[in-house]
């Protein structure tokens, strides 16, 4: 996946999960609940067709980041004793299940998967192990079907996408018709633990490949350095810098370059007069906690800084 255009890698992980939820559905189709299956599918398509719409302006990476905080917020779960389990399982109504659905649409539109992410919903349910293979198959099997027609009218796809799609395709029938030999080994509560371990782990994964992405995609960096009285950290994003310093006197404060048309009215006149005194002027707007924004000068001749104002 890494060697993938992050547009392209929800072509690949629709074709294994189209695959995926065919293959379940032919397996454990006796075990579908279709009243969520009516409820679910109906939102969910118009939601799945915004979202691939919005994928050529939507970076798929941050909305990943998120989806990896929420999978690994499911950590507390896996260490419930099965009797608090049974009694905070409620069933959700009817308008719940429709916004569920939307969402579910939406997200798996730009990433291409939400399998995991929505695992807590059917987990939660109260359905049965064959149950919740069954009904969250049919629930996403019509979604993967549109991404894919989407994708290709698109142009978001490629070779390589395709055969590591067909790969994935591959590995996942083989899963389902194994699954269906293990699933009665299996009690109800050892299945959900299984499933909300799974949902952790595949956040933390997820957490940490899409993070380097975005570290490297947006060129972000951290530096700091050390003074008697003060402390500064500077984040770099997109080649914009984020001051962050705490000085015992001032506290905390976050500075940004910013350039002179950015300036209110009034300090505008006060640079129009110093611009011609120095090489250079640097200009940076100061956030502190409970306080306007101030502004800071920094003037420059042949490289040094020679004066310093404080607005």
């Amino acid at each position: 996946m890494l060697l993938l255009p992050s547009s392209v890698v929800p072509f690949s992980l629709t074709i294994g999960s189209f695959t995926s939820s065919v293959s379940r559905i032919s397996v454990f189709k006796k075990h579908i609940k279709w009243q969520i299956f009516f409820w679910f599918v109906p939102f969910s398509i118009p939601a799945v067709l915004l979202g691939a719409y919005l994928i050529k302006y939507i970076n798929p990476n941050y909305l990943q980041l998120i989806v990896a905080f929420f999978l690994i917020a499911n950590l507390p779960e896996l260490f419930k004793t099965n009797k608090i389990k049974q009694e905070n399982q409620k069933p959700y109504s009817k308008f719940l299940l429709a916004a569920i659905g939307f969402f579910a649409g939406f997200i798996s539109g730009i990433t291409g998967a939400i399998g995991l992410l929505f695992n807590r919903f059917y987990l939660r349910f109260g359905l049965k192990k064959e149950e919740i293979v069954a009904t969250r198959a049919a629930n996403e099997v019509f979604l993967h079907l549109i991404k894919l027609i989407i994708y290709i009218s698109l142009g978001l796809y490629s070779s390589t996408a395709l055969w590591l799609g067909m790969t994935i395709a591959a590995a996942t029938i083989l899963s389902s018709y194994t699954v269906k030999y293990i699933l009665p080994y299996l009690s109800e509560f050892l299945f959900k633990k299984i499933g909300y371990g799974a949902m952790v782990f595949s956040g933390i994964l997820l957490f940490i490949g899409t993070s380097d992405k975005i570290i490297q995609q947006d060129k972000i960096s951290l530096s700091s350095s050390h003074k008697t009285s003060e402390s500064e950290s500077v984040i770099s994003w997109r080649n914009t810098d984020f001051i962050i310093e705490f000085a015992f006197d001032d506290g905390f404060e976050v500075e940004r370059p910013i350039q002179s048309d950015e300036l209110p009215n009034i300090l505008k006149e006060k640079y129009n007069s110093l611009k011609n005194q120095y090489d250079a002027i640097h200009i940076e707007k100061v956030f502190s906690f409970g306080q306007q924004p101030t502004y800071e000068f920094y003037c420059y001749r042949k490289n040094l800084m020679i004066r310093k104002l404080e607005i």
